[in-house]
C-alpha cells in the first residue's frame, strides 16, 4: 500500500485541513472584531464548540462524555486556551495574520522547553539549538523598523506561553482522557468563563446585523480542532508536526487576498527560518524515536 493510500495520509489531510480552518478563522476574526464586540465573538467562539461537541458526541458516548479522572486539570487547559484564543483575538486588530502566525508556530518548540522543566523530559543540544534558530526567525519578523514592531507584539508572546503549556498539559492528559470528552470541556469552560465578561459588551444589533461572523468563527474554530482530534487517531506526532507549518503559508495568502499585506524581505527570511527549525525540531523527534526502538 502506498502512503498516500494509507491511514497516515488521511492524518496528514486531515491537519492540512486544520490549519487551513485555523489560517481562515484568523483571517476571519481579524475583519470581524471591525464590525462586532470581540468578546461577544469570543464567547461564541466557544459557546459554539461546546453546543456542536455536544450535540455530535452525546449520542454516541452518552453521559461518558462527561466522565473525566481529571476535572481540575480539564478547566486549566480550557483557561490556557481561553487565553490563547483571547490573546489571538487581540494580536490580530492590530499584527499582519501571516506574521502575527509565524510568531505562534513557536510553541511547540517552548513546550519542549517547559516539558523538560516541569515533567524532567530530556531535551537534546541539537534541540535546544532548533529553539534558538526559531527565535532568531522571530527576531527577523519583529526587528525594530519592520512592519510589526509595536507594542502589540506583547499579544503573541504571550499566546505562545499560554498555548506552549495547553500543548504541555494535553500532553499529560492524553493517555487518560477521550478527546471528545476533552473537546467539549474546553468549549464549555471557555464559554462559562466568557458569559459574565461579555455581558459588559452584548450588542444585540452587532448579533443580528453580523450573525454570520459569528458562526463563521464558532464553526472554523471548533471544525479546526476536530479535525486535529481526527488526524491524530490517524497518525503520530512526529508524521503530521512538519504539517502544521502549512498554517503559515495559507495564513499569509490569505492576509494578501483580504488585506493586500505582503511580509517584507526580512520578515519573509524570518518565517522561513521559524518553519524551517519547527520541521527540523520533528524530524530530529522521529530520529530520537526511532533509536529508542532499536
Amino acid at each position: 500500500m502506498s502512503f498516500w493510500k494509507s491511514r497516515q495520509a488521511g492524518g496528514v489531510l486531515l491537519i492540512m485541513l486544520a490549519t487551513l480552518s485555523f489560517a481562515i478563522l484568523d483571517t476571519i476574526t481579524k475583519h470581524a472584531t471591525q464590525l462586532v464586540p470581540l468578546l461577544m465573538l469570543l464567547w461564541f467562539r466557544y459557546l459554539f464548540q461546546a453546543v456542536v461537541t455536544f450535540a455530535l458526541r452525546f449520542p454516541v458516548q452518552k453521559t461518558r462524555l462527561f466522565a473525566t479522572p481529571n476535572p481540575r486539570f480539564q478547566m486549566l487547559r480550557g483557561l490556557l486556551l481561553l487565553t490563547t484564543s483571547a490573546c489571538a483575538f487581540f494580536g490580530l486588530q492590530y499584527l499582519p495574520v501571516g506574521e502575527f502566525t509565524a510568531m505562534t508556530m513557536l510553541s511547540p518548540m517552548v513546550a519542549s522547553a517547559m516539558a523538560a522543566w516541569t515533567l524532567k523530559t530530556h531535551v537534546s543540544p541539537r534541540r535546544w539549538a532548533l529553539m534558538g534558530l526559531g527565535l532568531m526567525g522571530v527576531l527577523l519578523v519583529v526587528r525594530p523598523g519592520g512592519q510589526v514592531f509595536g507594542w502589540a507584539l506583547l499579544f503573541p508572546v504571550l499566546l505562545v506561553t499560554s498555548y506552549a503549556w495547553f500543548q504541555v498539559l494535553t500532553s499529560r492528559l492524553s493517555g487518560d482522557e477521550n478527546p471528545y470528552t476533552t473537546h467539549f470541556y474546553t468549549g464549555l469552560v471557555g464559554a462559562v468563563v466568557m458569559t459574565p465578561i461579555m455581558l459588559f459588551s452584548w450588542n444585540s444589533a452587532a448579533l443580528a446585523s453580523y450573525w454570520y461572523w459569528f458562526v463563521l468563527v464558532g464553526f472554523l474554530g471548533t471544525f479546526g480542532h476536530l479535525m486535529l482530534i481526527r488526524a491524530y487517531n490517524r497518525a503520530n506526532a512526529v508524521v503530521l508536526t512538519p504539517y502544521l507549518y502549512t498554517q503559515i503559508a495559507f495564513a499569509t495568502l490569505s492576509g494578501w487576498l483580504v488585506f493586500r499585506h505582503v511580509p517584507d524581505h526580512l520578515a519573509w527570511a524570518g518565517i522561513a527560518v521559524i518553519a524551517a527549525s519547527g520541521v527540523g525540531n520533528t524530524l530530529l523527534s522521529a530520529r530520537e524515536a526511532t533509536g529508542l526502538r532499536q
